[in-house]
């Protein structure tokens, strides 16, 4: 088969088309003819040398994909050949095959072309995993989402709606607030000029948000801890503000607030198989009835990868970014 490789770290002109072994599936696993794939923030750390796979995991970027299943390994059940399938990768999905652990395949769901459907799994999993299962958003509860025109951002956002949650968000143009507008977001602030802890105060009576989800990291912990309620949850899930910043426990202690990070690539199966079976039951059924819909920036064909990061890196989209295969018609 061909996939998307990186002989050395760099540039996206560092990705390389180029033909490689074809997967095999092994005990538990289903093999699938990638339809299309997604461009997630980390494929470009990867591809700069800065986030290897995890041990066991294909070397190619590309952390979801969609499909049809074109064998199924030993052990693997719930699964045929000829299924349309999307699912959540630890690697692998620039490629024309890839095997994929049957707990991590989700069916395209009902109104979804196969090729949209790559847009799903990732923000989806993040998403659900993060708002709900550790933060535990509730109805009538405040969720700040940073970033909120990213592939993550759109998904929060529709999945906050849909659960009866107010919606403030963070964006870094008119343009891209309009469209978080678009998907529901209640509270629209500009990053680049306004202070996002004011104008979250303001929205919410000066109590503030219940849950935040972030993508920045470092630079932004110790005004998001200001901008939380009390009892208010924190869920980190990006680093592109930096690593290291100062954490005020008694500001914490104060409003008996929690702070939580994670990552969902390294996670065991069994922890990876949980998050997306929870992902079908709570979120499929929102986007069967078109409560919850994958937004698309951009289509674009496998072999233009490269252009797929520049576009990333300009943060110019608004949602995700897709890849085709051969297998997309």
């Amino acid at each position: 088969m061909h996939a998307i490789t990186i002989p050395e770290p760099g540039g996206p002109e560092a990705l390389v088309w180029a033909e490689v072994p074809d997967p095999v599936p092994g005990e538990g696993e289903v093999l699938v003819d990638v339809a299309a794939t997604a461009v997630n923030r980390a494929d470009l750390l990867q591809r700069q040398g800065f986030y290897p796979p995890p041990p066991g995991a294909p070397v190619y970027p590309g952390l979801e994909c969609s499909g049809r299943v074109a064998a199924v390994g030993p052990g693997a059940t719930g699964w045929a050949v000829g299924d349309e399938v999307c699912a959540l990768l630890a690697g692998g999905g620039y490629a024309e095959k890839v095997a994929v652990p049957a707990g991590q395949l989700l069916p395209v769901p009902n109104g979804v072309d196969v090729v949209t459907a790559a847009a799903l799994p990732e923000v989806a999993a993040t998403v659900w995993s993060n708002v709900f299962m550790v933060a535990h958003l509730r109805p009538g509860e405040t969720l700040l989402v940073h970033g909120g025109a990213s592939g993550i951002g759109t998904m929060a956002i529709q999945l906050g709606k849909a659960v009866g949650a107010r919606v403030a968000v963070t964006a870094g143009s008119p343009d891209k607030l309009a469209r978080c507008a678009e998907l529901g977001a209640d509270v629209l602030i500009d990053y680049r000029e306004q202070d996002f802890v004011q104008e979250v105060r303001k929205a919410t009576g000066g109590a503030g948000a219940d849950v935040i989800l972030d993508i920045i990291g470092a630079k932004y912990l110790e005004r998001n801890v200001e901008a939380l309620a009390v009892n208010g949850r924190l869920a980190v899930i990006g680093l592109q503000g930096g690593r290291k910043a100062e954490l005020n426990l008694g500001a914490l202690l104060a409003k008996r607030a929690a702070v939580t990070a994670t990552s969902l690539r390294g996670r065991p199966l069994t922890e990876k198989a949980a998050i997306v079976a929870a992902v079908r039951e709570h979120v499929w059924p929102l986007v069967a009835a078109g409560a919850v819909r994958p937004v698309v920036d951009r289509v674009l064909p496998m072999t233009a990868a490269a252009e797929a990061h520049r576009v990333l890196e300009d943060s110019t989209h608004v949602g995700k970014v897709l890849l085709t295969g051969p297998s997309a018609s």
